[in-house]
């Protein structure tokens, strides 16, 4: 597209218009922005910078910036014109009289009492300095440049410039790329193969930045023009529709050249072909042409690195993205001869560097897949087959619908490209699909968990849980005494049994119950549960979770789903061991205000899983720990209620809003038992009491609590205790183990 039409000029000032404007003794002003006055007058004022005061205060003179020039057709009255910057001052009082230089030496004018456009005034300079309006021009655009660049500002520039200089070309093509840098494209006279100091005028926030330009030969261009094609590095803050036309800094000084209103926005995928396109013919500095054949070698949506000359490939086994732009990513990368130099993984201009952070495992079935396809590369043999990789990296998520691609670097600056759909989860689906997939033997699993799992869980925010159905069946006042929550997560049994016992007990019969499950859960049971309630005339409550989740997670949601002042947690993998426990909960709730009281937990051999955790004094890998676990019920026997560092969240009553004063459970644990140990330590940080209450027991076991096989509960174990200590341990390192005292 070759477009030779004129850009719009300014307007000038007839002849009498600018004669009957400026006079000798008498100047105009108008406003280049909120901080800035420019100021056209005829008389012999110094060049430079100078000071000048304003009206009849002495002491507050200012210093000004004046370019004068001789004046075409001088007059007795003048023979001389000028322009000043001035720093405007208080906006709200009016400028009459200003004097430049010393006041013996210095010339005092009358300034007019109404400011004029920056067109008429640009009109004005150009007339009155004939021939050398374009340097006086550039050394006012000079200092204008100098100074705090803003958009008011930039469109002073662009008129002064636009005045002074007529139009000789114009952008046709202004093209994104993935780098973050834009491509700019069209033809002009001035422009000369160079690096030149540009900034874009649009809606943007102005930003001065260099571009290289190449120029190429057009025959279809007006005499003495040529083709012109650069990349803009101006950051993040230029985006290619807005840009409306170019300032820079040529050889014979500033310039202006407009972007046409036909122009053509070329995506990110676009650009690299329209630079190919005319690459072979440019001409320009060796810095500026690589950067073009490095633009030009851009991603374009497919996938190159099998297209590579070389023994490069790689395959992606895994990909996941939780919330954020948190990833975790698992393949191979088969490069025996040593070819790549860095992997990337890409997003818009947004880059992380895997293989400065991945961890690289034996892939020896990669070997042989590729040993059947081609002879193994010589000196191959006896190596390590360590093609395997597992890497978390951390890219903007602004926006989800952005390409994600793989950017493979060789040594000798060739790209290949490999698009990548990742699969969006939480991050503890997406952890524990990831150690699913690994080998429990394979010896790399260590360095797994501790340099790419635990950072990519460290990082997850923390999701509250989403309520998408609630059903009642009957009525359900939930004022009439605590509502008792029962959490069904994702691995908790069918709770008919513990339904049953509620509807046994004549305490908790007329206690109105929320259950809380996963939405597909949800789907399959809440039917039967709904007969079920209305069997047992019981006040029921149930809610639907739309993402899974663990029992905590469930146990949140039924909260959300109340107003009233207190509740009662329980699993629904517990059962009490006999009646009257809710009655003793609610008793000695209302003795303890405000606080959070737990029942011991048992397993079916009256053995104790659960009886309160302390803080020891020595915090070393379990700060934390339960000193009755594992001992016989007996032994708590004559305990009474007592004081403990944090509650068992299972099954306690505590205060609705408990929750919600410490921010919910904590994101990142893969399984509950941190989990809920990490929110019970903080809801007893901040000021809500915990206790054991020893004459209530529930039944449990751990099984049905964490629902993993044997080898991924053990790593579940294992990650959940590293993420507990480097988030709880310097807090727990200064706090004093709390009294053990009846209450």
């Amino acid at each position: 597209m070759l477009v030779t039409e004129q850009s719009p000029t300014i307007p000038t000032a007839g002849k009498h218009g600018a004669n009957r404007a400026l006079r000798s003794g008498r100047v105009i002003g108008c406003r280049v922005d909120e901080t800035t006055l420019l100021i056209i007058g005829l008389g012999r004022v110094p060049a430079g910078n100078i000071s000048v005061t304003i009206g009849d205060d002495q002491a507050g003179k200012r210093s000004a910036f004046v370019s004068e020039w001789r004046l075409p057709a001088p007059s007795p009255q003048a023979k001389h014109g000028f322009a000043a910057l001035l720093p405007a001052g208080d906006a709200d009082t009016p400028i009459t009289t200003i004097q430049f230089a010393e006041e013996e030496a210095g010339s005092q004018f009358i300034v007019a009492s109404r400011l004029v456009s920056v067109g008429e005034a640009a009109a004005l300079l150009v007339e009155s300095a004939g021939t050398q309006s374009a340097a006086i021009v550039n050394r006012v655009v000079d200092n204008l440049m100098a100074g705090n660049l803003n958009r008011r500002r930039l469109q002073t520039i662009t008129t002064l410039l636009q005045a002074a200089h007529a139009s000789d070309g114009f952008v046709e093509l202004i093209g994104e790329t993935h780098d973050g840098v834009t491509l700019l494209q069209g033809w002009n006279r001035g422009m000369a193969p160079s690096t030149y100091r540009m900034c874009a005028v649009g809606s943007t926030a102005p930003v001065v930045a260099e571009c290289g330009i190449a120029v190429f030969p057009r025959a279809e261009a007006p005499e003495g023009a040529s083709g012109f094609i650069g990349l803009l590095d101006a950051g993040q803050v230029t985006h290619a529709p807005d840009i409306e036309g170019l300032v820079f800094r040529g050889r014979a000084g500033w310039r202006h050249i407009a972007v046409h209103p036909k122009k053509r926005i070329a995506g990110p995928l676009e650009t690299p072909e329209h630079i190919r396109s005319v690459l072979l013919r440019t001409n320009g500095a060796p810095e500026v042409l690589l950067s073009l054949r490095t633009a030009a070698n851009s991603f374009e949506g497919k996938e190159t690195v099998s297209g590579l000359p070389h023994p490069v490939r790689m395959g992606i086994d895994n990909i996941f993205e939780a919330d954020g732009g948190n990833l975790l990513a698992s393949g191979w990368l088969y490069d025996p001869e040593g070819h790549v130099a860095t992997v990337k993984l890409r997003r818009h201009n947004a880059a992380a560097t895997l293989d400065e952070c991945w961890t690289r495992f034996q892939r020896p079935d990669v070997t042989d897949s590729f040993n059947e396809q081609q002879p193994t590369t010589p000196g191959f043999w006896g190596e390590q087959h360590t093609h395997g990789f597992i890497a978390q990296a951390q890219l903007p998520a602004d926006d989800p619908d952005a390409r994600l691609y793989f950017e493979l670097t060789l040594r000798d600056l060739r790209r290949a490209f490999l698009p990548v759909r990742p699969a969006r989860t939480s991050a503890r689906s997406a952890a524990l699909r990831q150690l699913g997939a690994i080998d429990p033997a394979n010896c790399a699993l260590p360095a797994i968990i501790d340099t790419q799992i635990v950072p990519f869980l460290g990082r997850s925010g923390r999701s509250a849980p989403v309520i998408d159905t609630v059903l009642d069946a009957g009525p359900f006042d939930e004022e009439n005494s605590p509502p008792i929550v029962i959490g069904a997560g994702e691995s908790e049994e069918d709770i008919a049994p513990l339904m049953a016992l509620l509807a046994l007990d004549p305490e908790t019969r007329h206690a109105p119950i929320v259950i809380a499950m996963p939405a597909d859960r949800f789907r399959r049971q809440a039917t039967r549960l709904m007969e079920r309630a209305r069997f047992y005339r019981l006040s029921v409550r149930l809610v639907s979770v739309k993402e899974p989740g663990d029992v905590y997670d469930m146990l949140e949601a039924g909260t959300l789903s109340l107003t009233c002042e207190t509740v009662v947690s329980l699993s629904a993998s517990l059962i009490p061991r006999g009646r009257g426990w809710y009655g003793k909960l609610v008793t000695a709730a209302a003795s303890l205000k405000g606080s959070i009281i737990s029942p011991v937990l048992a397993y079916e051999d009256h053995s104790i899983r659960w009886a309160g955790s302390w803080i020891e004094g020595d915090t070393g890998d379990q700060p934390v720990v339960g000193r009755y676990a594992g001992y016989p019920l007996k032994a708590i026997t004559d305990m009474k209620l007592t004081r403990i560092a944090a509650a068992s969240l299972e099954c306690c009553i505590m205060p609705r809003d408990a929750l919600a004063r410490v921010g919910g459970f904590s994101g990142g644990y893969l399984g509950a038992q941190e989990k809920g140990l990490d929110l019970g330590l903080r809801l007893n940080r901040s000021g809500i009491g915990s206790y054991l209450l020893p004459s209530v027991q529930m039944w449990g076991c751990d099984d049905a609590r964490d629902g993993h096989g044997p080898a991924i509960a053990a790593l579940v174990e294992e990650i959940d205790r590293k993420i507990f200590k480097s988030q709880c341990s310097p807090v727990l390192a200064v706090e004093k183990q709390p009294e053990k005292r009846s209450a």
